[in-house]
């Protein structure tokens, strides 16, 4: 294995373990979507996947989890799940990949080895794409929805607007290196395989008749 395509799965994979934590942070924070209003200027509201928080211009925050699943908006109740299908989906692609990688002695040094691993990683890479779809489709989605709320004109304008959020912008990070980090190690595949457990082979001599 060359030394482009060592590199390539290596920052691959470290681009991997970053973007999964980003999307995990991305899941738990409450700061999907920000509210504030004239009527109370000390106080704002943070919505979040889990949770709700009023949050206090001294610094203090106070966070309530949601009483019932059924009560939940659909846009929240979407990301839920794709969220944590997307983390459940990467999570198996980095066990997938980590065999895979050229220094990780997982299997034989054979040509069937060098297969093996490299269907390994490619699975691992093609996983971490669909969780960065994944990731990137309810971000997406309650995005469009906050924006088109925002500029709704039949709702009067001293009604208060739920805002961007942190975890936002975090998940369309996460969900872009997510999908960098598969092409790194699907594009660290390319190249023909190397059996190395065979020495040199000696040429074909003529043959001499004595």
């Amino acid at each position: 294995m060359d030394l482009c395509a060592s590199t390539l799965e290596l920052l691959g994979m470290v681009v991997y373990m970053a973007a999964w934590l980003c999307a995990l942070a991305t899941t738990l924070m409450p700061q999907w979507l920000t509210l504030s209003t004239d009527l109370l200027l000390t106080e704002s509201y943070e919505l979040g996947l889990w949770e709700t928080c009023v949050v206090q211009d001294m610094g203090g925050m106070e966070c309530r989890p949601y009483d019932s699943l059924l009560g939940l908006p659909q846009d929240i109740k979407v990301a839920r799940v794709f969220m944590c299908i997307s983390l459940a989906v990467g999570l198996l692609g980095l066990l997938l990949a980590i065999p895979g990688l050229h220094l990780v002695n997982s299997f034989s040094q054979g040509l069937e080895g060098c297969r093996a691993k490299r269907i390994m990683k490619v699975a691992g890479g093609v996983l971490g794409m669909v969780a960065g779809v994944l990731s990137l489709v309810p971000v997406s989605y309650v995005a469009h929805l906050t924006v088109m709320r925002y500029f709704d004109e039949s709702v009067p304008e001293v009604v208060p607007r739920w805002e961007f959020g942190d975890a936002l912008f975090c998940g369309w990070v996460g969900g872009f290196l997510l999908l960098v980090a598969g092409l790194l190690l699907f594009v660290s595949c390319l190249g023909p395989l190397a059996d190395h457990s065979r020495g040199p082979q000696p040429k074909n001599q003529p043959w001499h008749s004595g």
